[in-house]
């Protein structure tokens, strides 16, 4: 369901709040089409531009920054902290800024985990969730700045048994397709496949179900289409993603923290602990979310001090301890628009654009700006962002689930760099481009039972093996007395079903996906519902009736 939000200047735009809590890094282009946008990035000069060159027009900006730009702003950074912990009462956040090649904030605050004295530091251990996009997107330049895959490079090419519902589109779309978001498939591809158990190899195999939307003018987040683009460029390299990682970015630039591996994060002795919140307390997670499937799109795990490093490698043109790791020209197509991601929504407004991982559009005060958050519904929420024409970036990292307190922190910190002061009310703003993915899905979400429902009919003539292209097999069975659904490989995942009105049954769910108090309708219908008990033909569940697929599950064993 969209959600309208209205900027400071009072222009509306939508914003998609898909109920998966990843899909909020997208908010960042949300507010990139407001007049008032703060969610975007600048390209400065590079610092191995020779003096003597004439300016570029395209790179000015008609209003200089305030004196002590940056000082100034991270002098207000621990007030900023201060009040937005309080108001918001987040159990733990760790915040760095990075300016002139060096960290010149890291700090933590709260707690790692609520009930605790764990202090949380600038080396406390974080999920970053959607945040690692940026970071695998440097990933894949360091390949391209060794002339190992080029961002042209079909993905199928590398990956064998690859393959889309569009056989010219199979073999034509590249890793940059996949790092924009313009493949074609639809809004977060595969990531209710992970909360039913697949794995990232069967998830990728079932992208070839879903529909696809035209081909590289179309913009869909899609956390498996980028996976596949990184397992095909890790194949190239000979490797996989994690040690690819480790080998090309992590290890080069001292971050001995980060890692894309699950494993890694809960080895660290020095580690959050993710926070849902319950009536209005921050509680810890029933389940701390494991993101393996999907580790290039949203695995990563890392520090700030950590991050810090990252940020001034990217500052610097792609340039460390005096180096090149990355090639310039590498790294330029990842932090420059690639596609409209945000298209305006008057004509004064702006739009919001995606390189290959990276947010990017243009602040209201001129001035060019990358960006990317992250959230887990299941307890994180992370945002980063960079102000080249200022040298200056921001990282925050959070471990309560996303209500876009971080969000909100790295915007009022890139208007104090521009102007000198907080111009816009981000917490507002974001608070509530956040809030509907705390809301329970389904149709049947705050309502009573009938009071005098149709009977069922006998149980066992719904028992059976039933069929989706895309979400696989499903498996009714009777157990004491009721009917208990099973999904994913080998039926994993389990959902007890309670007969609501008729053919109708219901259970509740909560993932990554869907919200505490989420109510998914299960429906069997056919011709073979008649009084004679001849059976169910299909299983239509409300859940996964989406862009993917139309809930449809055919009986199999007739």
């Amino acid at each position: 369901m969209p959600v309208r939000v209205r900027c400071s200047r009072g222009h509306a735009v939508a914003l998609r709040a898909a109920t998966s809590a990843v899909s909020l890094f997208v908010v960042g282009a949300l507010v990139a089409a407001c007049d008032s946008s703060s969610s975007e990035s600048a390209s400065a000069p590079s610092s191995s531009a020779v003096a003597s060159e004439p300016a570029n027009p395209a790179a000015q900006v008609a209003q200089p920054l305030p004196d002590n730009a940056v000082d100034n702003a991270v002098g207000e950074l621990d007030g900023l902290i201060d009040s937005l912990m309080k108001s918001t009462k987040i159990p733990g956040l760790a915040v760095a800024v990075v300016h002139g090649g060096e960290a010149v904030y890291a700090k933590g605050f709260g707690v790692a985990e609520v009930g605790t004295d764990r202090e949380v530091g600038p080396d406390t251990v974080f999920p970053l969730a959607s945040m690692s996009k940026p970071i695998g997107s440097t990933v894949i330049a360091r390949l391209v700045t060794d002339n190992v895959v080029g961002w042209d490079t079909p993905v199928a090419e590398n990956l064998p048994g690859f393959a889309l519902s569009d056989p010219w589109v199979t073999s034509h779309v590249t890793i940059g397709d996949m790092y924009a978001h313009r493949s074609g498939l639809p809004d977060h591809a595969g990531d209710k496949l992970e909360d039913m158990g697949y794995d990232r190899a069967q998830i990728i195999e079932r992208l070839r179900y879903l529909p696809l939307d035209p081909f590289r003018i179309s913009y869909a987040y899609t956390n498996f289409g980028l996976t596949a683009a990184a397992e095909s460029a890790a194949r190239k390299a000979g490797t996989d993603w994690d040690a690819l990682s480790e080998n090309m970015i992590y290890g080069p630039l001292g971050m001995t923290h980060t890692s894309s591996r699950f494993a890694d994060f809960e080895a660290e002795s020095d580690r959050v602990v993710g926070h849902v919140e319950v009536d209005g307390e921050w509680v810890k997670t029933p389940e701390q979310r494991d993101p393996d499937a999907q580790a290039p799109a949203g695995g990563v795990s890392s520090s700030v001090n950590d991050v810090a490093r990252w940020m001034a490698m990217v500052l610097a043109n792609g340039s460390h301890n005096g180096a090149q790791l990355i090639d310039p020209d590498a790294l330029l197509p990842a932090i420059t628009p690639q596609v409209i991601s945000s298209h305006p929504s008057s004509p004064e407004a702006r739009a919001g654009n995606y390189g290959y991982g990276f947010n990017v559009s243009v602040t209201e005060g001129g001035r060019t700006q990358m960006s990317h958050s992250g959230a887990f519904l299941m307890g994180a929420g992370t945002s980063v962002l960079f102000l080249p024409s200022a040298d200056v970036a921001i990282v925050a990292l959070s471990n309560a689930s996303p209500i876009g307190a971080v969000d909100a922190l790295t915007g009022e910190f890139a208007d104090l760099v521009q102007f000198g002061e907080v111009r816009h009310d981000w917490r507002t703003l974001y608070a509530g481009a956040y809030a509907s993915i705390s809301e329970p899905s389904g149709d049947l979400v705050g309502d009573q039972s009938p009071t005098n429902p149709a009977p069922a009919q006998p149980l066992s003539d719904y028992v059976g093996n039933y069929r989706n292209d895309v979400y696989g097999p499903a498996v009714v069975r009777e157990s004491d007395g009721t009917l208990v659904l099973g999904m994913g490989p080998n039926g994993v995942t389990t959902h007890d079903l309670t007969h609501w009105d008729g053919d109708t049954f219901t259970f509740t769910l909560r993932n990554e996906n869907a919200a505490l108090g989420s109510v998914s309708k299960v429906t069997f219908t056919g011709p073979g519902m008649t009084e004679n008990g001849s059976g169910a033909r299909r299983m239509v569940i409300e859940y996964y009736d989406d862009e993917s697929s139309d809930g449809v599950f055919i009986r199999s064993d007739r």
